[in-house]
């Protein structure tokens, strides 16, 4: 388990070289190919222990909230299958872009954020850590994407609430890569 003050200097490590490479998902967003039984039950995002790493433009948790939520409800809402799943997500830290020179420091924004997928069956019963689908959760590091401000900066180019919204779709788009890594979950129940 990485320590707070480590997990900080990783996630600042991490911003300064975003520039360099961006791990996006290949899933579509058109309409979803079958996840199992999944469907989606609640959506839980927790925000208040979220360290901004300067250089960063300030997020309200109440931003991270909403941007992560609506991403993820958007890219899972759709899938229709017959057992309830909820999708908990703890954001740890984060850097917001900000305005740099031009193609010689162009930061990149990042976020740090543990993800936990719980069986809403499961739940129920006398112990609800049995309902938790992985036992640790899912540490994720999420950089925006390419686009025409990948060179100059999106500091530069786009408003904290773009990125902010471009990281939270990217985010949504990284669980759902790791859920289809694990279709054993999403089994009948029957």
């Amino acid at each position: 388990m990485i320590r707070p003050n480590r997990r900080l200097f990783v996630l600042s490590a991490a911003a300064l070289v975003a520039g360099c490479a961006s791990k996006t998902a290949t899933v579509s967003m058109g309409q979803p190919e079958p996840l199992g039984e999944f469907k989606l039950g609640h959506v839980i995002v927790v925000t208040k222990n979220a360290q901004k790493v300067d250089p960063s433009k300030d997020v309200s948790q109440r931003e991270w909230d909403d941007a992560l939520t609506q991403a993820i409800e958007q890219r899972f809402r759709p899938y229709s299958g017959n057992q309830l799943y909820h999708i908990a997500v703890n954001l740890l830290g984060y850097s917001v872009a900000v305005p740099g020179i031009p193609v010689l420091v162009a930061p990149k924004s990042v976020m740090m954020m543990d993800v936990t997928i719980w069986d809403n069956t499961k739940s129920l019963g006398a112990d609800p850590t049995q309902g938790k689908l992985n036992k640790e959760p899912r540490r994720f590091t999420i950089f925006e994407s390419a686009s025409a401000g990948f060179v100059i900066g999106t500091g530069l180019t786009k408003s904290a609430d773009e990125q902010v919204a471009n990281m939270a779709a990217n985010a949504a788009q990284q669980i759902e890569v790791w859920m289809r890594e694990n279709p054993e979950w999403f089994a009948s129940h029957s």
